[in-house]
């Protein structure tokens, strides 16, 4: 005799994690722009590097995005998160430095929008548990 076992699905995203979605996939498309507009010449901005690596991190993150909605993986969940905290991370340093203030405030925005995407992504359902008898 033979059995069959299948795979356990993921429970199906609440509609918090689907806002925390949404969020990264937004920051995800604002950084994959990130390339496009380096300092004009002559004043200080963020370097080349730091440009693309938000560029590649904004595709990876949209990506995982995609599949973490579709499918409901938590390890693309997973992915998207780390894509937003380095991206943030890397985005620190501008309110550190000598900068105009609306960039500040920008960076800021951009951070604590991140923050929040990936707290409301992994956040649980509150609806109690069945209790089968």
């Amino acid at each position: 005799m033979t059995t069959m076992t299948t795979p356990a699905q993921a429970p199906p995203a609440t509609t918090t994690q689907k806002v925390g979605l949404a969020l990264a996939g937004l920051l995800s498309l604002v950084n994959i722009a990130s390339v496009v507009g380096p300092a004009p010449e002559g004043e200080v901005g963020p370097p080349a590097v730091v440009l693309w690596a938000g560029t590649v991190l904004g595709v990876v993150g949209l990506v995982a995005v995609i599949v973490a909605w579709r499918t409901g993986s938590r390890s693309a969940l997973r992915v998207a998160a780390g894509a937003l905290v380095v991206t943030a991370l890397t985005a620190v340093p501008a309110l550190f430095v000598d900068v105009p203030a609306f960039i500040k405030v920008f960076v800021a925005i951009t951070v604590l929008a991140s923050v929040a995407a990936v707290v409301l992504m992994f956040s649980s359902s509150r609806r109690p548990a069945p209790v089968n008898d």
